[in-house]
This record gives structure tokens, C-alpha cells and sequence, in this order.
């Protein structure tokens, strides 16, 4: 029998396809989907769907209860763009559905808990190229600094009360799926959309803005892999470093171009490039490697011929 499985927050940019990778693998009666909101979408309709607030301890409690559930993929949060509109809210969704989860695990009523963090932890005083695993960590956006904050509480809840949580720091995610959802690496998301659609496209990011990024599949696949891994070889219980392919919008520019020869961008920075200057421009990624065997497959050639071929579909 396979281990049932609650993913909270599986509507999102993230979720949608998480979802349907675990579905794959361990049957959709064992992938129990749930989100804020029911929406008309392959997430809700082709297998259990529960609507949940991640910030109601009895309701994760009881969905927990209820399906028997053993482990938990947490992926709610309000991204990096999106919370500076609204700190607040981003800190009390960001840390308090944490707390949720761990405090369920640490009262065994969870077995093993995904938690994502982000290249949002680091700051402007972090060595912005290479980031070692260890490093200085000043995030400067709400977002960072609940993702920092999460990442402490994980190997806290791990250290003194044995919770098992697994943690990857995502890059900038780049998919045909799903619409951007709030970050600030989502312009190399719309610039596909836009690339079929209008020809060309306004970047709110300056050219030789380089940020590290990856396609989701591989995003996927490192989320999936960390949770199979016997518990012995996860190492850091805080969040590992991960890394796919660094690139400017001027560099993914000429790529698309080599597909859409007629292509243009433009640039016109807003608050956003305040955020990216604050982010490193790549990531050592060697302790995943060496860990738990981490490896990605998507280069930026063969991302952009994916991403224009699934969005031309």
C-alpha cells in the first residue's frame, strides 16, 4: 500500500503539476489535492480535491486525520512580488502554515513533511556567484525573510523533536503549465507566452539581470527524489541548495530568437529589479549532488524548445 499524501496548496504554479507527478506515481486514491478554492481544473477534477485554509491548524488536522494521511507536501506561500503588497499576510501564511504542519509531525500525526524554501534567503551581502550551501543569509524581501526564518524553525523541529522535513531552495521556475504566480523571476515565463503571442516583450528586469532558474520538470523530479531518499542521506535539515541554469533576459532573448526570428524585448525595470539585485546570479548546488544524487537535465536550449512546443499546443 503507498503512503497517503495531502499536497496543500496544489493549485499553484508549483502544486498543479506536483500533483499530477505524484498522482502518476502512487495512485490517485493515495494524492489527496487541496487548496484554498476549487477550481475548474485537472488539480480538482481527476482526483480527491479538499478545499483548506492553510492557516487553520483544526482543518489541516482533520483532512490529516480524515484520509490517514502520512505525508505532507506544503507548497501554500505568497510569493516574492506579491508579498511586498502585503507583508502582513505574507508572513502569517508563510510561517504559520509551517508551524501547522510541524507541530502535526512533531505529535506523530504526520510521518514526513516537503517543505519548500527559495534563492530568496539570500541577500545583497550573500557571494552572489556560486552560493555556497553555507553562507551569509540577509534576505531584504518579506518573503526571504520567512523563508530564512522557515528554514530554522525545519532543523529546529528536526533536531529536537525528530520531525522529518526535507527541504529544497528553488530557483526561478520556468513552466508552460501553469500561469507565473507572483515571483520575481516570472518574467521568463511570460516572455514565452508573449514571444508566440505578440512577438515581443516588455521586461521588467534590466538585460544583464542574471538569476538562476530551472525548468519545472527538473523541479519536480528534485522535490519527489528529496522525499524517496532513505532518511540517512538527507544531511541539512534546513534547506538544500539547487541550481539548474543560471541566464539574463538577454540571454533567453536570443534563444527564443533562434525559434522566433522576428522576437524583440525591451526593458523598463520596476520595483521587481530591487528584489533580483538582491538574489544570487548561480548556485552551488554540490551538496544535493553529493547527498541524495541530485542531477539536473534541462539546459536552456532544450527548456526553450519545450516551453514554445507545449505553449504553441
Amino acid at each position: 500500500m503507498s503512503a497517503k499524501i495531502l499536497i496543500i496548496g496544489a493549485c499553484g504554479q508549483i502544486g498543479t503539476e506536483l500533483t499530477q507527478q505524484l498522482r502518476k506515481l502512487y495512485g490517485t486514491e493515495n494524492v489527496i489535492a487541496s487548496d484554498i478554492r476549487k477550481l475548474n481544473n485537472d488539480v480538482v477534477n481527476d482526483g480527491i480535491f479538499e478545499v483548506l485554509n492553510a492557516l487553520d491548524f483544526n482543518q489541516i488536522e482533520h483532512i490529516v486525520e480524515k484520509y490517514h494521511i502520512e505525508e505532507v507536501y506544503l507548497m501554500a506561500a505568497l510569493l516574492s512580488a506579491t508579498a511586498e503588497k502585503n507583508p502582513a499576510f505574507a508572513w502569517d501564511l508563510n510561517m504559520n502554515s509551517l508551524f501547522h504542519v510541524l507541530n502535526l509531525a512533531k505529535a506523530g500525526k504526520i510521518k514526513k513533511i516537503f517543505w519548500p524554501s527559495s534563492i530568496a534567503v539570500f541577500g545583497p551581502t550573500t557571494p552572489r556567484e556560486n552560493t555556497p550551501q553555507f553562507t551569509i543569509m540577509e534576505p531584504t524581501t518579506v518573503y526571504g525573510i520567512s523563508k530564512q526564518s522557515g528554514e530554522r524553525w525545519c532543523e529546529y523541529y528536526h533536531h529536537i523533536f525528530g520531525v522529518d522535513v526535507r527541504s529544497v531552495r528553488y530557483p526561478g521556475l520556468i513552466s508552460w503549465s501553469t500561469p507565473p504566480g507572483g515571483g520575481t523571476t516570472d518574467y521568463a515565463v511570460d516572455i514565452y507566452h508573449k514571444a508566440l503571442s505578440d512577438g515581443k516583450f516588455e521586461c521588467f528586469l534590466s538585460e544583464e539581470t542574471r538569476l538562476p532558474m530551472m525548468y519545472m520538470d527538473d523541479a519536480i523530479r528534485a522535490t519527489i527524489e528529496i522525499m524517496q531518499v532513505p532518511t540517512e542521506k538527507i544531511k541539512i535539515r534546513s534547506s538544500y541548495n539547487l541550481s539548474g541554469v543560471s541566464f539574463t533576459p538577454k540571454e533567453i532573448a536570443a534563444e527564443i530568437k533562434k525559434h522566433i526570428p522576428d522576437f524583440t524585448i525591451s526593458y523598463k525595470p520596476d520595483f521587481r529589479q530591487k528584489i533580483a539585485d538582491s538574489w544570487p546570479g548561480s548556485i552551488d548546488d554540490s551538496s544535493a549532488r553529493t547527498d541524495w544524487g541530485w542531477k539536473h537535465n534541462y539546459d536552456m536550449n532544450l527548456m526553450t524548445v519545450e516551453m514554445l512546443e507545449n505553449l504553441r499546443k
